[in-house]
């Protein structure tokens, strides 16, 4: 990748590496480059999530886009997928996003769409980024060359909402579910969205104040739905993260139903329904051996690309597979959406669990896991050096010694992140303690390189 786009678009601290000055720029050359693409002025939806900094870095990506001559439709405070959905639906050029996901509020990021849904091909983003970075002043427009805001499409979230709401047949009359909002983007369109339905539904952390999206709660802090479920007696927890764009769920005993237990529901009710194309769900090399394990027994092919919802989607796409995610919680469908979707794949399991008269936990036991220890080595924020350490002959030397001590019941996999200054060491094995063990040891051994 380049040295702004990461594997998630743009990313950084907001006013260290990510500045309004920067946001400023990124609108110019999408716009330049997009009119270059199309021949005119492009038209660009722009949504946000709720830090504190969404709307500066959206002030200056506007500025920038109108300044060169794009359009921009700002849909407000929404989530990810929803600015996918809408860019298609209104028939946008491209789409942005600004957030950081699951992060805490102090990052922020910013993504692009192009005028199908997709994340911007490499090549585009090459183009975008050699503009940012070259410095020379890009076409500054005068007069009524100037681009317009384009004011009112705010309400354009109640389409997607529709568009949510139409992926289900069941009204899921008779089911409880606590859903929790990450004080994220989720805040604005979950609500709404399930008051569509018979369900019974209540939630937590929906009231974000710029500080508070993903503070102990979202998906990546589930200890308090998990307890909440159990004491409600809830079917089922939803939490999402920030942006809204994963799902993880707690079953009614607070066990975590995770993305790829969601997978395997999911992927045999597609199956027995004729709708698994190639009798194939797409995970990645992060996928517990117990989806591996599940298709191996239900006859369901899986195929494993590398880390990211975008690699799985390229996968998805050349081959015409309609399901496919991450044990993280991105769970991609293609028959309704061009993205990962967190609350799109609540309402799926939720009518497949409404329509099997099982408990949530029953239903995921058809997809084992196996004790995994994920460590995350912080790294100085310097170049290149994420590089050397996977480079590294001493680190390719211990992961083969741990593998083979292993016995082949187990397996090692060190990444770095796509977009924080970090090495993953993941570590499956027949025990807890033996994922740990071996974990622990690779993690000490990456923070004793030298470079």
């Amino acid at each position: 990748m380049g040295k702004l786009f990461g594997t998630d678009g743009i990313r950084g601290i907001v006013g260290e590496n990510l500045t309004a000055e920067l946001a400023y720029r990124v609108g110019q050359a999408v716009a330049v480059t997009l009119s270059e693409e199309n021949g005119r002025p492009p038209l660009i939806t722009i949504g946000m999530d709720t830090r504190i900094s969404s709307d500066m870095l959206e002030g200056a990506l506007i500025a920038g886009i109108t300044s060169v001559g794009g359009a921009v439709m700002p849909l407000g405070t929404i989530p990810t997928p929803a600015v996918a959905y809408l860019t298609i639906k209104v028939g946008a050029d491209a789409g942005v996003v600004i957030s950081a996901s699951h992060n805490p509020f102090e990052h922020n990021g910013i993504k692009v769409f192009n005028g199908q849904g997709y994340k911007l091909s490499d090549a585009l983003e090459e183009r975008v980024e050699e503009k940012i970075l070259s410095g020379d002043p890009l076409p500054i427009k005068r007069g009524g060359e100037i681009g317009k805001r384009i004011h009112g499409m705010k309400n354009l979230k109640y389409e997607y909402i529709q568009h949510l709401a139409g992926t289900v047949q069941d009204d899921l009359g008779g089911l409880r579910v606590l859903i929790d909002c990450a004080n994220g983007a989720a805040a604005a369109t979950a609500p709404d969205l399930f008051s569509n339905f018979a369900i019974e539904a209540d939630f937590i952390h929906r009231k974000p104040n710029g500080v508070n999206i993903n503070l102990k709660c979202g998906s990546t802090h589930l200890k308090s739905l998990a307890a909440m479920v159990t004491a409600g007696e809830y079917d089922l927890g939803i939490a999402f993260d920030g942006d809204a764009d994963r799902c993880l769920m707690i079953d009614e005993r607070g066990a975590v139903v995770d993305g790829d237990k969601t997978m395997a529901v999911c992927g045999r009710y597609m199956r027995d329904q004729g709708l698994l194309t190639g009798r194939t769900i797409v995970g990645t090399v992060m996928s517990n051996l117990g989806l591996h394990e599940f298709c191996n027994k239900n006859s369901i092919r899986l195929v494993c690309t590398p880390v990211g919802d975008r690699n799985v989607l390229e996968k998805m796409l050349e081959s015409g597979y309609r399901i496919g995610g991450e044990q993280s919680g991105h769970t991609i469908f293609t028959d309704y959406a061009t993205t990962g979707d967190g609350q799109l794949t609540a309402l799926q399991f939720l009518q497949i669990l409404k329509r099997s008269g099982q408990t949530a936990s029953a239903l995921a036991s058809i997809c084992p896991s196996y004790p995994q220890t994920l460590v995350n080595v912080t790294l100085e924020n310097r170049p290149g050096l994420k590089e050397a350490v996977m480079a590294s002959q001493a680190l390719a030397e211990a992961v083969k010694r741990e593998e083979e001590a292993l016995g082949g019941e187990g397996r090692v996999l060190v990444r770095p992140s796509g977009t924080e200054p970090l090495i993953r060491v993941m570590v499956e094995a027949k025990t807890v303690r033996q994922a740990d063990e071996c974990a622990g040891r690779l993690a000490d051994l990456v923070k004793e390189l030298k470079f």
